[in-house]
């Protein structure tokens, strides 16, 4: 007898709670719709129906029990209101990144350079959300460049991206820097959740040092890529390091350095002027 979509839901969850995925009623749900090829929100007028996507949803739930994020699996992750593509190339967009966003917006922008683009999560929606302004966006690995265009492409966000180990291949200036580098300290990764350390690229997870060798050079060269008043903002890890990227920040000269916050009321987010 053919299943139902809520028998597989139910089955779903089962098989990843006993492995210890820690939301395994909403992966089920997100697994199940993408292997029906159903929209997650219109799953719920799917439960009495049979279930026949099942040799997908075995190989989507084989990952998973593997650990690797859903989002990979998927190929896909809502940020800011806007779907992106993700593969294993390049780190899941994270909600508290949209802080950084929302920050940015807060005041008017021209040109925007995005530090270790990624997705190109963080330029694409400046520039979708400031369809007047322009942006580059740079990275050191190629494969996640391709990712970012790919995501300009779907998003129809006009878009540069470049090769660049930080400034080394940009000698443009801006009036806006933004970037979440790599920020986990050697020391701590092995703390990491199996599905960030097994699964994201540890070349944007952390510098394998103390955490902050990104922003020592981030800030370093701000003065030579922002133009007079521009701003930089950059988001942070947990605990005092927002306080420290600060100190980074003071030392190298850069102006009226203080944080944005997110919905938890933590420092996230550094911010500051040349």
């Amino acid at each position: 007898m053919t299943r139902t979509f809520a028998d597989a839901i139910a089955s779903a969850v089962a098989r990843l709670r006993a492995v210890g995925v820690t939301t395994p009623e909403r992966d089920a749900r997100h697994l199940v719709a993408f292997a029906a090829q159903v929209p997650l929100d219109r799953l719920t007028l799917h439960l009495r129906e049979p279930f026949t996507a099942e040799a997908p949803l075995e190989a989507a739930l084989t990952a998973r029990e593997a650990r690797r994020p859903v989002s990979q699996i998927v190929g896909r992750r809502l940020f800011y209101g806007r779907s992106f593509n993700v593969t294993e190339d390049v780190l899941d967009p994270r909600p508290e990144t949209e802080t950084l966003v929302a920050d940015a917006l807060e005041r008017p922008f021209k040109r925007v350079l995005d530090l270790g683009t990624g997705t190109g999560c963080i330029l694409l929606t400046l520039l979708a959300e400031n369809r007047s302004a322009d942006g580059l966006g740079v990275d050191i690995s190629q494969s996640a460049l391709r990712v970012a265009e790919d995501n300009a492409a779907n998003l129809g966000v006009s878009a540069a991206f470049r090769v660049s180990d930080w400034y080394s291949s940009v000698p443009e200036r801006f009036d806006l820097i933004v970037s979440n580098p790599p920020y986990i300290a050697a020391h701590e990764m092995e703390d990491l959740a199996p599905e960030t350390r097994l699964w994201e690229p540890h070349l944007a997870l952390t510098d394998g040092a103390d955490g902050l060798s990104a922003y020592r050079a981030i800030a370093a060269g701000a003065s030579d890529h922002l133009e007079p008043g521009g701003r930089l903002l950059v988001e942070t890890g947990a605990g005092d390091h927002a306080v420290r990227v600060a100190e980074i920040f003071t030392s190298c000269g850069l102006e009226d350095v203080r944080f944005g916050h997110d919905l938890d009321g933590r420092a996230r987010i550094v911010l500051a002027h040349v």
